[in-house]
């Protein structure tokens, strides 16, 4: 299924929104010239309509995304981790996290968690958003890096067990978590398939 084409369609019926006619019982008259019956002039969409457009459009862009995320999910599944892997023979979590974002929102990352951990914005925990890079300190040297997926599941590339989904409250990875990072606005992801 193409992705872009769904964002662009919800993209498309946002702005396809706020160029509707107003929803109201007065003449046509009252509609064209922009006037109520009371002399105020008529506001096209208000601040709560345009809102609800972008929540809508916010809902529709989260469910795309995740269902992006899932899909990658799917075809990277069990590819075995190897430090320095960037393939399906094998692949490390920042070579992971660097191809999901490329193919899933056609976006660039760095190719090294310490890069990734800069970039963006910092979001609390509690905050988390489809697509949030998620970074933990586990014991070593090396920090961990995966993306939130939705509902308390991030997808990683596990030293374990391979490309994997695991859950944030799972007690190995809340131990160890450490910050999130918002690479894009969601905004801006939506406008980028448009």
């Amino acid at each position: 299924m193409n992705y872009q084409f769904l964002l662009a369609w919800a993209m498309a019926g946002l702005l396809a929104g706020c160029a509707g006619t107003p929803q109201d019982s007065g003449s046509q008259t009252e509609r064209s010239s922009g006037f109520h019956a009371s002399g105020k002039a008529h506001v096209m969409g208000s601040a709560t309509q345009l809102a609800q457009r972008w929540g809508t459009l916010r809902r529709s862009s989260l469910r795309t995304m995740r269902q992006a995320l899932l899909n990658e999910h799917e075809r990277w599944e069990g590819t075995p981790y190897v430090l320095g892997g960037e393939g399906l023979r094998g692949i490390d979590c920042s070579a992971l996290v660097q191809q999901v974002y490329r193919e899933a929102f056609a976006l660039e990352l760095p190719r090294t968690t310490s890069a990734q951990m800069h970039e963006g914005k910092v979001v609390a925990r509690d905050a988390l958003e489809v697509g949030d890079l998620v970074f933990f300190r586990p014991p070593g040297v090396y920090r961990h890096v995966g993306i939130y997926v939705d509902d308390g599941y991030f997808l990683h590339a596990s030293t374990s067990q391979g490309v994997k989904l695991s859950r944030l409250d799972n007690v190995y990875w809340n131990r160890h978590y450490w910050q999130a990072r918002r690479p894009m606005p969601l905004k801006e992801i939506a406008q980028r398939f448009e």
